[in-house]
């Protein structure tokens, strides 16, 4: 069966390689997960349980790989209102519903829809997720005391500010030394070196939360399984699953692209749904696909599943037995590595081709990351994005309709169609024929055009009533074959007629 053939055995692994680069996106991902669950408010142990899970299910399940998974900010990001609003049950209540809905996308083969998705639309959405997350570090250089939140001040603002300065110097700095090892993690691990050293008070991760390390317990979600319940976590999760499968979807077309090899979107839909499920079982804060990680793993050398499974045991073994360690991680360490995950999330590239990119677009860019930063929600300013763009080009596409005249030797008169006949362009089409003036024959040569809607069947069922009332005979020809199927499925409510073009059949081999 094909649901069984998970691993492809003729593909030759390199296990160092695949084990190395495990490794190597494990490290990266520890300090990301607990980054990001803290940025929600959710427990430190959470992002680590969805790091182990997401990774370990979607590197055997999944469509792609060589793609990295895990607790990534788009995904948590849409959860901090619930989680503000509802507590920590409702939040995996709602992971485990976008996981289900995830799966149905899959299951109705429904990831071919991500090619809606313009340039524009993911520039903003992109750089608005870098806003995000880096305005998110100012909760960081607050302290909430019984008189209530406050920001930073004295020795303990500059001891911070300081660690923060020296976290991002050292991830800027290290790879122009060596890029075998994270500069991510080299710089939490200095950091938290130079803090123990010289014992400097300063917040850590225990600070935020205490982490007791153990294996994900299944836990399920303390809520009212009612009608109430579902009206509050399903805008949520639906928002959730439309974040985590455009990323996802996005990040395996540009692993296709490095690989020269082609995944399955919608496989890779079903594993991102069943690890999220499993994630709103086991305590896990849910994810999608990671950009960042999958070109380390990539950058590595990984072209197998091996490495997404090296990589989340790595994060269980850490969860198992390091916990004591990562309650003493500074928090500045953790707020300087995320601070340059948002400058290396952020598209500089549309900045640098803003006076060259279509008025258009550069206006759904910027409204889409402008929905993105001030509503928090992803999915909508997609959506949104994605719908302005249609309307763009439906009404260019609607002034590129021409026809081209003349009449034959049979004193029949010919209109040749140029462009698409669909709801925008119907009223310029109408417009090009003189009914009264032309004569007893007249034809129309769809073959430049097309007909591609209900819209354009009913403006030639209303040309030729037109035609037919002042007494002369319109005809179609060079309808394609769908084009065709169209109108014969109409023809109950409409008149038109259509001249029976040949087929003519290519030469098989």
């Amino acid at each position: 069966m094909a649901l069984l053939n998970l691993f492809d055995f003729k593909q030759k692994v390199n296990y160092k390689t695949e084990v190395l680069a495990g490794l190597t996106v494990a490290m990266t991902m520890i300090p990301e997960s607990l980054s990001f669950a803290i940025l929600a408010g959710l427990s430190p142990l959470t992002g680590l349980y969805a790091a182990f899970l997401m990774g370990l299910i979607t590197a055997v399940l999944g469509g792609r790989p060589a793609m990295v998974s895990g607790g990534a900010g788009a995904t948590v990001v849409v959860l901090i209102a619930l989680m503000k609003s509802h507590g920590v049950e409702y939040v995996f209540a709602a992971v485990a519903l976008a996981g289900l809905l995830q799966i149905a996308v899959g299951i109705f083969k429904l990831a071919k829809f991500i090619r809606l998705v313009p340039q524009s639309v993911m520039y903003g959405f992109v750089n608005g997720l870098a806003v995000i997350i880096f305005m998110a570090q100012i909760k960081q250089f607050t302290i909430t005391t019984d008189a209530g939140t406050s920001l930073l001040s004295g020795p303990a603002l500059w001891t911070m500010l300081g660690l923060v300065i020296l976290t991002v110097l050292i991830v800027i700095a290290f790879p122009k030394i060596t890029k075998a090892v994270p500069a991510s993690l080299v710089a939490i691990i200095v950091v938290f070196l130079v803090v123990l050293g010289f014992n400097i008070e300063t917040k850590t991760v225990k600070d935020i939360a205490s982490i007791s390390g153990s294996l994900p317990p299944f836990h399920i979600p303390i809520v009212p399984f009612t009608l109430d319940t579902l009206k509050v976590i399903f805008p949520y999760s639906l928002v959730m699953a439309g974040v985590g499968l455009i990323e996802s979807l996005l990040t395996l077309n540009i692993v296709d692209e490095v690989t020269g090899t082609r995944g399955r979107g919608n496989k890779e839909c079903m594993a991102q749904g069943t690890a999220n499920v499993v994630n709103g079982f086991f305590t896990g804060m849910g994810g999608c696909a990671m950009i960042a990680q999958s070109f380390v793993n990539l950058s590595a050398g990984s072209r197998a599943r091996l490495s997404g499974i090296i990589a989340a045991i790595t994060i269980l073994i850490v969860i198992l037995f390091g916990a004591p360690i990562i309650e003493r991680v500074p928090m500045a360490a953790l707020v300087g590595v995320m601070i340059m995950v948002a400058i290396g999330t952020f598209e500089w590239t549309s900045l640098r081709i803003i006076n060259k990119m279509p008025r258009p677009d550069i206006i759904v860019g910027i409204l889409v990351a402008v929905i993105t930063v001030w509503l928090h929600n992803l999915a909508l300013a997609v959506l949104i994005g994605v719908i302005i763009s249609a309307l763009v080009f439906a009404w260019e596409s609607a002034k590129r309709i021409r026809a081209r005249k003349y009449v034959d030797e049979n004193g029949v008169k010919h209109y040749e169609i140029y462009g698409p006949l669909f709801f925008g362009s119907v009223t310029t089409f109408l417009e090009k024929f003189d009914v009264q003036n032309d004569p007893a024959e007249v034809i129309i040569d769809f073959k430049e055009s097309r007909i591609t809607d209900m819209s354009a069947i009913e403006a030639l069922n209303k040309l030729t009533d037109r035609y037919d009332k002042a007494g002369k005979k319109l005809l179609l020809r060079h309808l394609s074959a769908d084009c065709r199927a169209l109108i014969k499925n109409a023809e109950s409510v409409i008149d038109v007629n259509v001249i029976e073009d040949p087929e003519y059949k290519v030469m098989a081999d």
